[in-house]
């Protein structure tokens, strides 16, 4: 009988845990969504800990934890998102960092200490099937991933690249990203002439609260009622993601990374690319304000978040697990890199 192929072995996680890769493009037009990550910059950042693409499928985690134990000689995996405490046989280690693990060992990653979503990377990706050229989960239409659907106990995950970074140093960010503070930023359109000057106002005027029924298809704001100038519903086009819909309700609903491909809301606004990651890190019950940009400022705030992220990447610095030692520890680094008669 043949041994298991290279793994991580899921022993535990929390709900909305799922294979991702930077999404399903090019099928829209076919009502198939893109998928992948909600915080599409710390996804990013998380694989460039590793020096890879965004392309490398990986794991995004919702709010609660995994444990995840590894089958193979050695792993090397990258920590990004929401910060979280994390531990590997029980030693505990800093978030926003690229370490190894090696057979046996557990990664342990706990709750979200704030906002909602992380992201584990792993050295050269998962070797998950991909379904219209992307790994990326759908779990609506059961797309992508493991079977279309989020992680539970007992899963294997195998390693495309099993023996990849055996001999890197643990890496942790010495400047690890600032979270940006004040309003989501947004333009304004396509359909904002849907609109009256006074519901304009109201979007940007409000202090939103993020809806318990949010999800990964779209953040439900609730608010004082957004006026329409217009009916509203238009003939259905084509949906991006940070799109804000106002339905007859005029409560907005601004959509995600599983949304749907085309809807038949006008929407009032879109927020910037540069700030989707802010607003999905926004957990249900908190606030959310809006303020608009032109869209050269838009432009310039996706130029400085990369930016930011190759800033982090330059910021790695070796570190030290903890202070216990143990033979399984010793065991797993290399302590000797030659061997001398010790003769003059």
């Amino acid at each position: 009988m043949s041994e298991p192929a290279p793994s991580l072995v899921v022993e535990h996680c929390g709900p909305l845990t799922t294979v991702q890769d930077g999404g399903r493009f090019g099928y829209q037009r076919f009502g198939v969504t893109p998928a992948g990550p909600m915080d599409p910059w710390a996804f990013r950042l998380a694989n460039r800990l590793l020096d890879q693409s965004e392309r490398k499928a990986g794991l995004e985690l919702g709010p609660g934890g995994l444990v995840l134990r590894v089958e193979a000689e050695h792993v090397r995996i990258a920590l990004a998102g929401a910060e979280r405490p994390v531990a590997v046989d029980g030693r505990p280690i800093p978030w926003w960092s690229a370490i190894g693990a090696v057979r046996g060992q557990r990664i342990e990653i706990g709750p979200a200490r704030r906002g909602v979503w992380s992201y584990l990377a792993v050295r050269g990706g998962l070797a998950v099937g991909p379904v219209m050229g992307s790994c990326a989960t759908h779990t609506l239409t059961r797309l992508g991933g493991l079977e279309g659907r989020p992680l539970r106990a007992g899963d294997r995950l195998p390693l495309a690249d099993p023996g990849a970074g055996p001999d890197l140093p643990d890496l942790a960010m010495a400047e690890p990203p600032v979270e940006a503070g004040g309003p989501i930023r947004i333009v304004l359109g396509p359909q904002e002439a849907w609109f009256s000057e006074a519901g304009i106002a109201t979007l940007l005027g409000a202090a939103w609260r993020v809806s318990p029924r949010s999800d990964r298809m779209g953040y439900r704001l609730e608010g004082p009622r957004i006026e329409h100038a217009r009916s509203p519903n238009i003939v259905s086009d084509g949906i991006v993601m940070g799109a804000i819909q106002v339905p007859g309700s005029g409560q907005p609903i601004v959509l995600m990374a599983d949304r749907q491909s085309t809807g038949g809301y006008p929407k009032i606004a879109t927020v910037i690319s540069a700030d989707l990651g802010r607003l999905a890190q926004i957990p249900a019950g908190g606030t959310v304000r809006f303020r608009v940009v032109s869209f050269e400022e838009a432009l310039e705030a996706r130029a400085d978040a990369r930016r930011s992220i190759e800033k982090a990447r330059a910021s790695l610095a070796p570190f030290v697990r903890g202070t216990r030692i143990d033979s399984a520890f010793l065991l797993s680094v290399n302590l000797v890199s030659g061997v001398t008669a010790g003769e003059p």
